[in-house]
C-alpha cells in the first residue's frame, strides 16, 4: 500500500514529537508543524524509519498560515489521510486576575488553531472519501481546573468540536475523535514541587503519571484500520483519574 501522509501540530517537542515518533515507525511520511523552527529541524534529523519527513515553521491562530501550509504540504506529500491537531499552551491565572490577551491567546491557539487545520485538511479528506482526524484535548476539558478557565474553555470547545465534526463528515468516511491525557510526564511536571507532584498522584488510581507515548500508542490505533468505526468520542488517557 502507498505509504499515507500524516500532518501533526505542535509536532517538535513533548507529546506532538512522541506522536510522530510512534507514526514514523509505523512508517507513515509526516508532514510536521510547529512555531518553533529548531524544535522543527531537530524533530526532521532524529526521527526513525525511511518515511519522508517535511517542517513547516506556521503560527497554527493564523488562518493565512494555515492556508499556505496545508495548500504547500498537499503539493508535496499528496493527499492527507491523517491529521492530529496537538499545538497547544497554557497561560494559567484565577479568573480575577487574568488578563484579556490570555483569555485569548489561549482560545486562538488552543481551539482556533484546531478549527483551522481541520477545517482546511478535511477538505481534502471528503474528496479522497477517507481521513482520520485526531484532537488533542484535555481531561480538565472535561473537569475544569481552579486557575485555568482559559484552557479548561479551550479544550471543552476542542471536544464539542469533534463530536460536530464527526457528525459532519462521518458520510465520507472521514473519523474525528479526540484524546483527553491527564497528567503526562513532561518538563513542566518535572520541575513541579514534590509536595504538588504527590497531590497530583493521590488523584490518580495508577499511582503514576502518564507518558508521552501512553498518547501516542492511542493516535496510532485510532489512524489505523482497527479504529474506522470510532467516531465522535473522547477517550480519556489519565491513569484512572477522571471516572
Amino acid at each position: 500500500m502507498e505509504k499515507r501522509t500524516i500532518l501533526i501540530t505542535g509536532a517538535g517537542r513533548g507529546i506532538g514529537y512522541a506522536i510522530a515518533t510512534k507514526l514514523a515507525e509505523q512508517n507513515y511520511n509526516l508532514v510536521l508543524v510547529d512555531i518553533n523552527a529548531d524544535d522543527l529541524e531537530n524533530a526532521v534529523k532524529t526521527l526513525p524509519g525511511d518515511g519522508k519527513f517535511i517542517p513547516f515553521t506556521c503560527d497554527v491562530s493564523d488562518y493565512s498560515q494555515v492556508e499556505t501550509v496545508v495548500a504547500k504540504a498537499i503539493e508535496e506529500m499528496g493527499p492527507i489521510y491523517g491529521l492530529v491537531n496537538n499545538a497547544g499552551i497554557t497561560r494559567d491565572g484565577l479568573l480575577l486576575r487574568m488578563k484579556p490577551e490570555d483569555w485569548d491567546l489561549v482560545l486562538r491557539v488552543n481551539l482556533t488553531g484546531t478549527f483551522n487545520f481541520t477545517k482546511l485538511v478535511s477538505a481534502n479528506m471528503i474528496r479522497q472519501k477517507i481521513g482520520r482526524i485526531v484532537n488533542i484535548a484535555s481531561v480538565i476539558g472535561l473537569t475544569g481546573n481552579a486557575g485555568q478557565a482559559n484552557y479548561a474553555a479551550s479544550k471543552a470547545g476542542v471536544i464539542a468540536l469533534t463530536k460536530s465534526v464527526a457528525k459532519e463528515l462521518g458520510g465520507r468516511a472521514v473519523t474525528c475523535n479526540a484524546i483527553a491525557p491527564g497528567f503526562i510526564a513532561t518538563d513542566m511536571t518535572d520541575k513541579l514541587p514534590e509536595q504538588v507532584r504527590e497531590s497530583m498522584l493521590k488523584s490518580i488510581p495508577l499511582k503514576k503519571f502518564g507518558q508521552s507515548e501512553d498518547i501516542a500508542a492511542v493516535v496510532s490505533f485510532l489512524m489505523s484500520e482497527d479504529a474506522a468505526y470510532i467516531t465522535g468520542q473522547t477517550l480519556t488517557v489519565d491513569g484512572g483519574m477522571v471516572t
